[in-house]
């Protein structure tokens, strides 16, 4: 079930806050932590592409690294400058809220440039997602005052996330979910590296925090990608894109269990309606199948 494959990557997305904290406490800058997460990752996806043994895993065409420039530069990167950022002028919560505008520009580009269908069912679950995010960042405001320049880069951390789904899709048209994934963190380490040297560090750094990093690396990186981007060569982006989104409710579950943060009974409300949109998407989606099935059926019995 495609879905599923979504849902489960969305929630290892949800365990980034265990590995960045650590990172963090340490004396890591966000950009640094972006960097390990990205060249971890492609180092722990060179076994598995040695292992298979088979060309075609890493042969592509010289005219297909556009999509790779997309999901490794314009998404992977572009969006982690602009989340870690915008935290920075706003509140960590505004700047998860503004991240989860992603829906909206996936339905939007999806229609345009993938040729998708942008259905009311669609329209609907990603104005409750919307809303629901809207909700949990609402008793998140903190200290920092409104940055005009905050809010318009907290916007490109949402268009930068769905730029993974339009470009990953293109993608999926001529390679599998294990190339597109290792070529996007190729990409990403490329560009990265040259600028954000965190192996100058490792002198200084305990032995356990290696362990952090190759974590980073694999639970919200590696194994995470590969989820979602196996259950998006199944379904349609803009719908893989809304069911990422229980990613927030993961990330406060996980703030509340372990690292004793405080919810509103408002934020709860945004949880549901977040859910509440997953299950839209989920169980719409089963009757609908079931349904064009028994028409199916009913018209061979008939002919």
């Amino acid at each position: 079930m495609p879905q599923l494959f979504i849902i489960l990557a969305a929630l290892s997305w949800g365990f980034i806050s265990v590995f960045v904290k650590k990172l963090s406490a340490f004396g890591f800058t966000e950009m640094e932590i972006v960097t390990i997460r990205v060249v971890y990752a492609f180092i722990l996806l060179l076994p598995i592409i040695i292992f298979q043994r088979k060309r075609s895993v890493i042969r592509i065409k010289l005219t297909h690294i556009p999509y790779f420039i997309g999901t490794g530069l314009c998404s992977i990167v572009f969006f982690n400058w602009c989340y870690f950022t915008a935290m920075n002028k706003l509140s960590v919560s505004f700047a998860v809220m503004l991240l989860y505008t992603s829906p909206a520009f996936v339905a939007i580009l999806s229609y345009f440039f993938l040729k998708e269908k942008l259905t009311k069912k669609k329209l609907f679950a990603v104005l409750i997602t919307i809303f629901g995010c809207s909700l949990i960042a609402l008793n998140g405001g903190g200290d920092n005052t409104w940055d005009q320049l905050g809010f318009s880069i907290g916007l490109g951390a949402g268009l930068g996330y769905a730029l993974y789904s339009i470009f990953g899709k293109l993608a999926t048209r001529y390679y599998d979910s294990i190339t597109i994934t290792f070529y996007t963190f190729l990409v990403a380490s490329i560009c990265l590296v040259p600028f954000y040297r965190f192996w100058e560090k490792f002198n200084q750094i305990p032995t356990n925090l290696h362990f952090y990093m190759i974590g980073l690396a694999l639970v919200p990186t590696v194994l995470a990608y590969l989820l979602y981007t196996i259950g998006l060569n199944r379904i349609e982006s803009s719908t893989a894109a809304i069911l990422a989104t229980v990613e927030p409710v993961a990330a406060i579950i996980i703030g509340i269990t372990l690292f004793n943060e405080k919810i509103a009974y408002v934020q709860f409300a945004g949880i549901l309606c977040i859910l509440s949109s997953v299950l839209i998407l989920s169980i719409k989606r089963k009757y609908i199948k079931r349904h064009q099935s028994e028409v199916s059926f009913i018209n061979e019995k008939t002919r």
